[in-house]
């Protein structure tokens, strides 16, 4: 059985970009037999700076996620930051995701819970792995039936974050599907110069470590021309280097 893959821009930034990455994901899960997971933000509500670009906004970034999910008939995922916006959000998307830094708002938890969707919870900067079996019982004492959850390192602040890899198997005590988060991972918050920076570099390591300790998934935000992405484009990888990353993972 394949691990869980999720990949996408960031941001939807247009259309264009949009087709251009699930083209290519269904170009990869017909050569290596994945079905990898569309993941972009309709908004990036917490951006460093409130100049950044956010996206789209719910109603029509919702409209450009249906349409991929009806042209490449592929799987999709977003994050919700708000609770209102989980029930707009659940009639397209198949797994619903919770922000790091919003995975202990009950009111989100409850709401993207009684979607009846899968929750995927990312784990807090400042909470360890065990730490998430409270954010888990919220979501499933809401009623949701299926509980993921993501790895996307620690030390929020000091402008940078350190993965401890132990919290994979600790999660795993709470749910089956633990996410590494590999591109996220690599960031360093606020260090450059106002705004997110991070090394892309370390992208393919993170992803191997992780297995190591018993990742079940994987996710990867990628853009055609990284260095020009509207958010986080200092840690996407390029597009036509995932298909590569993915199959040395398959084969570690």
């Amino acid at each position: 059985m394949h691990p869980i893959f999720i990949a996408g821009p960031c941001v939807i930034e247009s259309w264009e970009l949009l087709e251009t990455v699930a083209s290519r994901l269904v170009e990869i899960n017909q050569h290596l037999g994945t079905e990898i997971i569309f993941k972009a933000s309709f908004d990036k509500a917490n951006r460093t700076s409130i100049h950044s670009f956010r996206g789209p906004g719910l109603e029509k970034g919702l409209q450009m996620l249906e349409q991929v999910k009806k042209k490449y008939h592929l799987r999709i995922t977003t994050d919700i930051h708000e609770s209102y916006q989980a029930e707009a959000a659940g009639q397209v998307c198949d797994i619903l995701q919770i922000p790091a830094f919003l995975c202990r708002q009950t009111d989100l938890l409850v709401a993207a819970a009684k979607t009846g969707k899968v929750v995927n919870i990312k784990k807090a900067q400042f909470l360890s792995g065990k730490d998430m079996k409270y954010p888990v019982e919220k979501a499933r004492e809401s009623g949701a039936n299926e509980v993921w959850l993501t790895e996307r390192g620690n030390c929020f602040g000091y402008n940078n974050l350190i993965v401890d890899f132990r919290n994979i198997p600790d999660m795993l005590e709470l749910v089956d599907t633990v996410i590494m988060d590999c591109t996220h991972s690599v960031q360093r918050p606020s260090a450059g110069n106002g705004k997110t920076i991070g090394d892309r570099h370390f992208v393919p390591s993170m992803a191997k470590a992780a297995k190591a300790f018993g990742a079940t998934g994987y996710f990867f935000e990628t853009h055609p021309t990284p260095d020009q992405g509207l958010s986080d484009a200092a840690n996407m990888i390029a597009l036509d280097q995932l298909e590569l990353i993915i199959q040395d993972l398959l084969k570690a």
